[in-house]
């Protein structure tokens, strides 16, 4: 192997310089137009969720209560537990099997519940116009809200509370009774019993007027479904945002998808339901509960998205 001379050159060279040049720097300013806005399209979500068609649902089995009044809400803890609240009557906890474990030690005429952790509910009573945070673990009332009217359906989202007041009134409040926001809804049922709280809508039904509203947080009208709905009672979410309607005259289980556009019928009388008032699923899981408006049974379900 013979080297190149040349090479030798060329590194003394590189070796004895002090500096390769200089490195000029321009700065100008430049205004940048940057698109900021949020696009209304949802991206890979909103292909799963607007496909409701493939959605089915089935009856596992039904379980008789036999509470014998009218029921007005209804709820799964998270512990896989079941609450059912009689109208302007009893809170009753249920195992997951529909067996009566006792009815919850609150004085006064519930109307609805909604949890708020997992040793922790809220219960509205509209003839004392309160809404009464319960401890399950030491059974105990640990907080009363006063309002000023008559308080009914109610959700929990947010480290907030969602409660709906009179026929146009739904009402936001922190756990310390404060009220964040008041928004006024259309409605044409005296009462409103049923609403949810999801990603900063609120859905609510309407069993008189047969139609299911959603709204934004200052109440504007996002959309409504009036299709074909008889005394649509309880609602409830699916993991996409679908509502899922217990259409109570018509005996039917109803899901209206995401942006109320589209609906389809998953469980009618046929398959031997019968004036569904309430509907709940567990919490993080497909299957859930439909309770029956006279409180003779609870319906068990499995939900699949196809």
């Amino acid at each position: 192997m013979k080297q190149n001379d040349e090479i030798e050159i060329i590194l003394n060279k590189v070796e004895s310089l002090e500096t390769l040049g200089e490195v000029l720097v321009v700065k100008t300013d430049k205004d940048l137009n940057r698109d900021t806005s949020v696009k209304q399209e949802a991206q890979v979500e909103s292909r799963e969720q607007s496909n409701i068609n493939n959605m089915t649902m089935n009856i596992e089995t039904k379980m008789e209560i036999n509470i014998g009044k009218h029921i007005s809400d209804m709820i799964c803890l998270m512990d896989g537990r079941v609450i059912v609240v009689e109208e302007c009557g009893k809170v009753n906890l249920l195992t997951s099997n529909g067996k009566l474990e006792k009815q919850v030690p609150i004085s006064g005429d519930a109307v609805s519940v909604t949890q708020i952790n997992q040793n922790t509910i809220a219960i509205t009573y509209p003839s004392e116009k309160t809404i009464k945070i319960f401890n399950m673990d030491n059974e105990t009332v640990t907080k009363v809200i006063t309002l000023d009217k008559d308080c009914y359906g109610l959700a929990f989202s947010n480290n907030s509370l969602v409660v709906g007041l009179n026929r146009d009134e739904i009402c936001m409040l922190d756990l310390e009774g404060n009220t964040l926001k008041s928004i006024q809804v259309q409605s044409k049922s005296s009462l409103p019993f049923h609403l949810v709280n999801c990603n900063d809508r609120i859905i609510y039904s309407d069993y008189v007027g047969n139609a299911v509203y959603c709204v934004d947080g200052s109440g504007k009208q996002i959309w409504d479904y009036k299709e074909d709905l008889k005394g649509p009672r309880g609602l409830c979410t699916d993991t996409y945002g679908n509502m899922i309607v217990a259409d109570s005259s018509s005996s039917r289980i109803i899901v209206i998808s995401k942006d109320g556009q589209n609906s389809k019928v998953l469980i009618n009388e046929e398959e031997g339901l019968e004036n569904p008032r309430c509907i709940c699923l567990k919490h993080n899981e497909s299957s859930g509960y439909i309770c029956e408006l006279f409180g003779r049974y609870l319906a068990k379900f499995n939900l699949s998205s196809g």
